[in-house]
Parts: structure tokens; sequence; C-alpha cells
């Protein structure tokens, strides 16, 4: 079966949307140093060219487009611009994202929409145009970063949190007609955990203090390791952390327990007590803030560059070794004491 990997053995053409910030310019960086060439889209032309520079120092080519993935039309000529200047696409990873937070009822009509054309809209139009150009070869791979919010909603993001359910049920309809067809373009969804990027300092906020993720934190470095080997394996789903698996297999088992406990912490919790929110801040909900384009966050000292339950997610054989070993390792000291 053809995965994202060129016969050559190399990666070849990686879109990524929301590619200048966070999690996606890590993933960007991530697939560079595996030799992939680069097309980055994102919002900001000072961020891309930033973006690109510091991509361009590995040795691959890059391609910088700038492009509002709520806009069908501009996505679709971004994916055609990607096919003419870098060759076929073979991995293209849905990431952009705004958010807000907010009660529902103190969010406007128009901003709760413009979050869903971002981040759950967005990521319909870079599929489709995806699917358009890997459909005639049969070969592709298709990544949307989810969050454990895909499964498990909490307060204040209600806007942002239906988009990521609203993404996984689109993606399971995919998945069942690419199935129907015998297609090789593989969907995959990572959900992933509270990660230390600039979405803490740009987003719309109208609480009393600065939003912050809900510990535990990990760095993007994580989420974009995670990203390409969701891309480069035929896995249905990688749930990032042990505290995305937590939330997700909880939710299946005690969903009105989960309701009560975050309504009574979720709302402090997402709150940073040491910063009183400013109410001039500017946010990228509407246009981007582009001197806060970085990769982190200002949580490093609260951020593990790490993940022991990524590891044992993608590394399950030498896990069933181990756990094998150590199981023969026991019988036979039980044996030498009997």
């Amino acid at each position: 079966m053809r995965s994202s990997i060129r016969k050559s053995g190399k990666p070849g053409t990686v879109v990524i949307t929301g590619a200048t910030a966070g999690v996606g310019r890590a993933a960007a960086m991530e697939f560079a140093r595996h030799g992939a060439d680069v097309a980055l889209l994102a919002r900001d032309p000072d961020a891309l060219q930033d973006t690109a520079q510091e991509i361009r120092a590995t040795g691959v080519r890059v391609l910088s487009i700038k492009v509002d993935v709520s806009d069908a039309d501009a996505v679709e000529a971004a994916a055609a611009s990607v096919e003419s200047r870098l060759g076929p696409i073979d991995v293209w990873v849905n990431n952009a994202m705004v958010t807000a937070f907010a009660p529902i009822d103190e969010l406007a009509h128009k901003d709760f929409a413009r979050i869903t054309d971002v981040t759950y809209h967005g990521y319909v139009w870079g599929t489709m145009a995806a699917l358009k150009r890997m459909t005639a070869r049969d070969r592709g791979v298709i990544v949307q970063v989810g969050s454990a919010l895909a499964y498990r909603s909490i307060p204040l993001q209600s806007a942002y949190c239906g988009a990521k359910h609203a993404i996984r049920g689109f993606t399971d309809a995919l998945r069942c007609e690419l199935y129907h067809r015998k297609s090789r373009i593989h969907v995959t969804m990572v959900q992933m955990p509270a990660l230390n990027t600039p979405q803490f300092d740009w987003a719309a906020n109208q609480m009393p203090h600065a939003p912050k993720p809900v510990a535990p934190i990990f760095q993007p470095e994580v989420a974009a390791r995670a990203i390409y080997w969701a891309a480069t394996h035929r896995r249905r789903e990688v749930w990032v952390g042990s505290s995305s698996i937590k939330a997700i297999v909880a939710n299946q088992w005690i969903p009105g327990w989960l309701d009560r406990y975050l309504g009574r912490t979720g709302i402090d919790a997402q709150q940073d007590d040491s910063r009183p929110a400013r109410p001039a801040q500017p946010s990228n909900l509407w246009r981007p803030v582009s001197d806060l384009h970085r990769m982190h966050g200002r949580f490093d000292a609260q951020a593990s560059p790490t993940s022991p339950a990524l590891w044992l997610d993608t590394h399950r054989g030498l896990a069933m070794l181990a756990v094998a070993g150590l199981a023969a390792l026991c019988v036979g000291a039980a044996r030498r004491r009997w």
C-alpha cells in the first residue's frame, strides 16, 4: 500500500496551513528535517518570509503562499500553485485555527462564524483541494490536526470545540467514502493536548485574566513529531499525551461527571491569575498579529519537550516486546523460587 513517502524513500511535497507559528511552524521544520519540500500557507506575509527563511536553512525547497483558509477559492488556487511549482502534493496538513475565550452568550455571532469558517471550513476546503489532486494519483495523506477537545468540550471555547468535533465527523464520513472507492489515500487525525504556542497571546479574550493552557503542557515540537509520524504510517488516529488519552477515554464513560467537573474547574483553569487581561490586546481572529509569529508561547518553563505516552503509542511493537520480556523474567524468577 502506497504512503506519502515516494518510491525513492524520501518525503515529497508537504502543504501545511497555519504554518507560520506554533504547531504549524514546528511541523514545517519537522518535515523539512526529513527532506520534504514544504509549502507554507498562512495570512501574514512577513511571518511567511521569516518562516520560509528558517526552513530553507535545512536545504529543502520552500514555497510561501499568503492565504486565508476560510476562502475556498483561495485554498484551491494555493493547491494549484504548489503543484505547479513544487510538484505533486504527497501530504496535506490542515492546521490553521483561531479561537476566542468567552462565554457563549458573550460571543458575537460574527466572531463565532469566523472561528467556524477558519477552524472547520478551512479544513474542509483544504481537504477538498488535496483530494482533487490525490485522487487522480490514488495516493497521498491528509493530516487533520485535531485536539482532545474534538471528543471532550470545555467551557469558554464553544466555537473552537464545536469546530474540532465537526472536523472529526467530517473526517469519519470522508474515510467511509474512500473505503467505498477502495482508495489508497489515507486520512488521519492527530488529537493534541495543551500546547505551548502563541495562541494564548493573540486569541480573542473576554475573560478577566489572560488565557492559559490547561496543564500538562507540551512543546509544539511534540505535536510536530506526532504529525510527521501520522503522515508516514497508516494509523487512523494518534492521541498525543496521556492527558489527551485520559480526556478521550473518560468522556466515553463519564461524560456527565465531566460536564459538572469542568463546570466547576474549567473556567478558572484557563485563566492566568498572574496576568490581568489587556483590554486593547490585539486578536488574530480577523487579521494576523505580526509580531507574535513564533513557534513557542510564553509557557516554556512549564512545557514538556517529550511525551512518553506518544513514544509508547508510536512504538507499540517495542513496547509489547518489553512487556513480554518483563513477563518472562517474572515467570522465570517465580519458577526459581518454587
